[in-house]
């Protein structure tokens, strides 16, 4: 999917040199497309030999019984990031490889941050709000932190605040628990950032936060490992003038896990070569070779040993922080389970409904939802 899709191409065709006895066809499809396509395969027995599963797509594809149970001879579990490997894992069997793990870590402007009189990154959430309050104070900035007020996945923008305050929207025994005294507490601190005029209300779809962190109109924002390739590629003026730090402290630092899997379709007729492949993805070689082209931080915690990824201490951050990253528990309908957490998000983001009610209203939606 997306950009992997692309670079994945030319992983092919060095593999296929080594490998002469075996042909890859890499087939790029949109991640707004995606899982569209994929139901569509599925239902019509004509997956790919090989699957790029996201986390949310797993407990749908492993309960219409179109993937292939992992060799876990063969993949070992203590190889990867226990997150990624949870992501994979339904019904107590795993279906997928992890190929990459993807975390949140905030960014922010050191410079601005110096202009405000600040020297160091929020180490709690309390710290979190101050120093979105003196960007605007003190260095002038427009808004204090970009999170996201609505739409689709706005979710992914509230697990930072969620997990660390000890919330969930669906324990490990299954059960919905999304208006917890912890996720309340949660969407209040997150909604108190738009009441207080910290953060913008309402975001254009397809909002690139990376040009206003150039311009200092935002100072921080929750991100993903990709973006520092962006900054580095797109603003390299910007370089020393800014930093990542750790999810700031509520009762513990807590970012969500993401990331990607790979995993054998149940009707290949090439399963063992498919096998091949992906060790071939995933093993340390494999996977430093990966981060190396694309910037995906590799889900085998062996790759982290060597190279850049040992030495470079803005790395350091995101191996600290996917080391407590969190998995939501895989459900068959995690998609429409999210949904509703977008809408009861947006109504407090917008003023419509207290943090209590929205997720009272969540939760009644989604107990009916949870397998």
């Amino acid at each position: 999917m997306g950009a992997e899709g692309e670079k994945l191409a030319d992983v092919a065709k060095a593999y296929e040199k080594a490998n002469t006895n075996i042909t890859l066809k890499v087939t790029p499809v949109g991640w707004d497309v995606a899982h569209q396509k994929l139901v569509a395969a599925a239902a019509a027995g004509k997956l790919p030999d090989i699957v790029q599963m996201g986390g949310s797509y797993m407990g749908e594809f492993a309960d219409m019984g179109v993937l292939e149970p992992v060799d876990t001879k063969v993949f070992k579990e203590g190889d990867f990031f226990p997150a990624a490997w949870k992501q994979s894992t339904v019904d107590g069997k795993t279906y997928g490889v992890p190929w990459y793990v993807d975390t949140r870590v905030l960014f922010y402007r050191t410079d601005l941050a110096e202009k405000a009189g600040i020297d160091k990154p929020p180490a709690t959430m309390a710290d979190l709000r101050a120093m979105a309050e003196a960007y605007q104070s003190r260095a002038g900035t427009k808004w204090g932190l970009s999170i996201q007020p609505g739409g689709l996945d706005t979710v992914q923008s509230f697990y930072p605040f969620l997990y660390s305050a000890g919330g969930e929207i669906v324990s490990e025994d299954g059960k919905a628990v999304v208006n917890s005294p912890e996720a309340v507490k949660a969407l209040e601190n997150y909604g108190s950032y738009f009441r207080k005029g910290l953060s913008e209300k309402s975001v254009r779809p397809g909002y690139d936060v990376t040009k206003d962190f150039n311009k200092g109109s935002v100072p921080m924002f929750f991100g993903g490992p990709w973006i520092m390739g962006l900054l580095d590629d797109n603003y390299p003026d910007l370089k020393g003038k800014w930093g990542v730090a750790n999810v700031p402290v509520d009762k513990t630092s807590v970012s969500m896990a993401g990331g990607s899997s790979l995993a054998v379709s149940a009707d290949s007729s090439h399963k063992a070569a498919a096998r091949k492949f992906i060790q071939y993805l995933t093993d340390p070689k494999g996977q430093a070779d990966w981060y190396d082209r694309t910037r995906d931080l590799p889900a085998n915690t062996e790759a982290w040993k060597s190279g850049k990824l040992a030495t470079d201490p803005g790395l350091a951050v995101w191996r600290k922080q996917l080391e407590t990253a969190k998995a939501t528990p895989v459900q068959l309908k995690s998609t429409e389970i999210t949904s509703k957490v977008d809408t009861a998000i947006e109504s407090v983001t917008q003023g419509k409904s207290s943090a209590k009610e929205a997720l009272d209203k969540a939760q009644s939606q989604i107990q009916g939802l949870v397998k």
